[in-house]
């Protein structure tokens, strides 16, 4: 195996973890602002009102995005398994 095909190995790697936890990310800082602006605006600072519907917000999230984030690895682990033949050599 040639250390290009061990950086392309990784690369894909990396990637294919940065595209399935974006949106989660992505959903989770969404709650955060809205829950904090309400938080703002009700002048209601307590850690409990903070944490339940950002959890919600991300169990929603992971639910509604479970089928996109299996597909997108299945098939970069489909594709790893299919040129294991040219890793090999």
């Amino acid at each position: 195996m040639t250390p290009e095909a061990v950086v392309e190995i990784l690369r894909g790697a990396l990637m294919a973890a940065f595209w399935l936890a974006a949106p989660i990310l992505a959903v989770g800082f969404v709650a955060g602002i809205a829950v904090s602006l309400v938080q703002i605006a009700t002048s209601m600072q307590d850690n409990a009102f903070s944490t339940i519907p950002r959890l919600a917000a991300f169990l929603l999230g992971f639910l509604l995005l479970l089928p996109w984030m299996l597909q997108k690895s299945m098939a970069y682990t489909a594709g790893l398994m299919g040129n294991l033949g040219r890793y090999a050599r």
